[in-house]
């Protein structure tokens, strides 16, 4: 045998390892929901998006209902500062007047959210696009900020049209999950005063897993997962795990909320939440098809 053919033969032996992995798990996870909030680099770069489409649809092909919820901070931002418009935060959360929401809304629930639906439908899925206001899908409620200076105590920041999860009414999501389609959403909720809010997306990834009573909740991020003060990768936690590294100062900032998001989500009946590195090339379908995985499992 050449040496071309023998490398072609490894080759094809390998792809049949990879299948043979990944069997079980595609028998596990047969006709279970799970929710993928996308963000990060995984957003902008052109390869891993297209990465993640894929991986998406393939979920689909082989019997998984995946449910799909993005931000787009960025992209608000940049789009602000065309306008001529400077973004504000306040412990991490945009300002949002309602000029500021008119971009949010314009952004999310169109340029960025079509952009995913097109990639996801180029790659052979059946997506659909969703706000909290299709279906009166995700009813929100004003955030209303404490000021941190003990002096200013009573006081209350307001953010604007920056809101949180009151209740979701997740049937049409539902419906579309379990047919042919692929929901994709946007995380951008109504309030009683008829008002739209704009929510983060990884608390409203975490309310729809829990709604749904999803198998797993998959979060994106920038980084490998939670790590240890040392730079050390931490997985199989458990929610008194997560108390305790927030408590001793190891899951500090950015991180914290979106551990908080994970925790509530277990408490709500969700299985396992994966905290995972969106830079890695199919990082969805390592975690989800391999005995590796790209990051932390918290259970």
């Amino acid at each position: 045998m050449s040496g071309n053919g023998k490398t072609k033969k490894k080759s094809a032996k390998k792809i049949a390892h990879v299948l043979m992995e990944a069997l079980p798990y595609i028998q596990r996870f047969k006709d279970k929901t799970i929710v993928v909030k996308f963000g990060g680099n995984a957003m902008v770069d052109e390869k891993l998006k297209h990465n993640f489409a894929r991986d998406i649809v393939l979920m689909k092909l082989v019997g998984i209902n995946p449910i799909v919820v993005h931000g787009g901070g960025p992209q608000i931002g940049s789009l602000l500062k065309r306008l001529g418009k400077e973004s504000e935060f306040i412990n991490g959360m945009r300002v949002t007047d309602s000029e500021t929401m008119d971009v949010v809304e314009m952004v999310l629930g169109g340029l960025v959210n079509k952009d995913i639906v097109n990639l996801i439908n180029r790659n052979g899925g059946k997506a659909v696009g969703l706000t909290g206001k299709d279906g009166d899908f995700i009813h929100a409620r004003k955030i209303n900020m404490k000021n941190d200076d003990p002096e200013k105590s009573s006081e209350i920041i307001d953010l604007g049209h920056v809101g949180e999860v009151e209740s979701i009414d997740a049937s049409v999501v539902d419906m579309l999950g379990h047919s042919n389609f692929i929901p994709v959403i946007a995380p951008i909720g109504v309030g009683k005063d008829g008002h739209s809010y704009n929510i983060n997306a990884d608390l409203v990834a975490g309310k729809v897993a829990e709604v749904l009573k999803a198998e797993k909740l998959i979060l994106l991020t920038n980084t490998p997962g939670i790590l240890d003060k040392k730079g050390r990768l931490l997985t199989g936690l458990s929610i008194k795990d997560i108390d305790r590294l927030i408590a001793d100062g190891t899951i500090d900032e950015g991180m914290i909320p979106k551990t908080r998001c994970a925790t509530d989500a277990l408490k709500g009946g969700v299985s396992n939440v994966h905290i995972i590195d969106g830079r890695v090339d199919n990082a969805v379908l390592l975690e989800l098809f391999t005995d590796q995985g790209v990051g932390t499992q918290l259970h």
